[in-house]
């Protein structure tokens, strides 16, 4: 498995345990660096990791709120705990991480719901993050 989606899968692991105990990501990825230089056997949390849940956490508000507004027939409160959070993670790199080219952000958004959650995930997380991708400009636009 290529680095950067090393980083991701930790990245969504981050942000599900986040979300299963109620605190914010900013306290968990604390965490999780705390534990991985207390612990050999721990990887360390690389770069690229931090920038993702970093990133997450500075438009979480707004992330949610597209998440809400464009998953059709999903509340945010109802959608299985890992297909939210693979689409928040994707959501933040496809709209705000520049350096990661639309389709790979999606493709490896759609490869975390296939590892994490159900056969009918990936379906789902596709249709949402290109829905998003094609209202890109006007999303950046619109205060993002």
């Amino acid at each position: 498995m290529a680095a950067r989606s090393k980083a991701r899968k930790r990245a969504f692991q981050i942000l599900f345990e986040a979300d299963q105990r109620g605190t914010s990501v900013r306290s968990v990825l604390a965490d999780w660096v705390r534990h991985a230089r207390s612990d050999d056997r721990q990887p360390p949390v690389n770069e690229f990791t931090m920038q993702l849940v970093e990133g997450y956490a500075d438009h979480v508000a707004r992330i949610d709120e597209l998440i809400a507004t464009y998953a059709v027939g999903w509340d945010l409160d109802r959608m299985p705990v890992a297909d939210r959070n693979i689409v928040r993670l994707g959501a933040y790199e496809l709209i705000w991480a520049d350096e990661t080219p639309d389709a790979v952000a999606i493709d490896e958004a759609v490869q975390l719901a296939k590892e994490f959650s159900t056969d009918d995930s990936p379906a789902f997380v596709n249709g949402l993050l290109a829905r998003l991708k094609d209202m890109k400009p006007s999303l950046r636009r619109e205060g993002a």
